[in-house]
């Protein structure tokens, strides 16, 4: 087979490193492999290619692609692949859900601690020189996560493993998730449906975004969400950026409606420099970095691996996407 390896970005770390795809040739010398490190070379090579590993591929790489039978997208997030004639198509998608998780559960912790504690005024006085005491508990008060109230959208493995470590700090977990029947873990207080999203929004001391980008997730939290938020509430997105409404949370935030919001992805990326989020000081911007973790590659490379012997021996695949449903 011929095996198209298409992991390129404009960023670094979201390059496959060229150890890897020799580690893949090593592994397998019975298939052919080739690299691709631009749109237009992707188009180029994705001719004669069985599978593609790939972090994005748009209508026309598909329109070329003669042989194509399996897509396994290097990220765990696939909705920039599921364009009508994708959705159309009898090719098979598969993800890297789960590589990141963990990473990415540890950044919420983080960054909802470092708002509830305010850490961002304490670096910003800190560059100053300045004995900042009597402005802390000014303007909010500093808060624990314990016994807060946190509400995950999405129990994902990203929103599974972000509840747990919350859990694990004494708060009190709710998950809003399409399947409310199935099993819940005991760290988890309650499950509710998306239609029930309305209701606890009002008793949240911390939302985390975590559902995956589908026509039905898009704008999630706008002008209507974020007015039923507490007003010392915490907005956390580790997700994808549409889930969002951009200008109404900045909104939001001009009249105060929030305690703050950490944001670790945009509407568009990178977030445009004269966004008004960047000049916030309630609002903790991180660039799209939470899942960055040292075996991100190794673990990638390796999930992708296991499929393919799953793919030549007609096995199922591990982490199959439901192209209709979008994850």
């Amino acid at each position: 087979m011929t095996i198209l390896v298409a992991a390129y970005s404009a960023f670094a770390a979201w390059c496959i490193p060229d150890e890897q795809v020799e580690r893949l040739r090593r592994e397998f010398p019975e298939h052919t492999f080739t690299r691709a490190a631009s749109d237009a070379e992707a188009l180029e090579r994705i001719v004669d290619a069985d599978v593609a590993f790939a972090a994005r591929l748009n209508p026309s790489h598909l329109a070329a692609a003669r042989r194509l039978k399996w897509i396994h997208s290097s990220a765990a997030g696939v909705g920039n692949m599921l364009f009508p004639e994708m959705l159309a198509s009898p090719v098979v998608l598969t993800n890297s859900r789960g590589n990141s998780s963990g990473t990415i559960a540890e950044h919420v912790i983080a960054v909802t601690l470092a708002l509830l504690r305010d850490l961002p005024l304490a670096w910003r006085r800190q560059a100053e020189r300045v004995w900042a005491q009597d402005e802390f508990n000014a303007r909010a008060s500093i808060r624990s996560l314990e016994d807060t109230r946190v509400l995950i959208v999405g129990l994902g493995s990203i929103g599974g493993r972000a509840a747990r470590l919350a859990s694990a700090f004494g708060a009190h977990v709710v998950g809003v998730r399409r399947r409310v029947n199935g099993e819940r873990p005991p760290w988890i207080a309650a499950v509710v449906p998306p239609g029930r999203l309305h209701d606890e929004l009002p008793h949240a001391d911390v939302v985390v975004l975590a559902a995956p980008q589908t026509s039905e997730t898009l704008h999630l939290i706008g002008e209507r969400e974020l007015a039923l938020m507490k007003r010392d509430a915490v907005l956390v997105n580790v997700s994808r950026g549409k889930l969002i409404d951009e200008p109404a949370l900045v909104r939001a935030l001009e009249g105060g409606r929030l305690r703050g919001a950490a944001l670790d992805v945009f509407e568009h990326e990178p977030l445009p420099t004269d966004s008004p989020l960047w000049s916030r000081e309630d609002v903790l911007i991180t660039p799209h970095v939470s899942g960055f973790h040292a075996r991100h590659w190794l673990d990638a490379t390796q999930l992708f691996a296991d499929n393919l012997r799953r793919f030549v021996a007609g096995e199922p695949l591990v982490n199959p996407v439901d192209k209709q449903a979008g994850y």
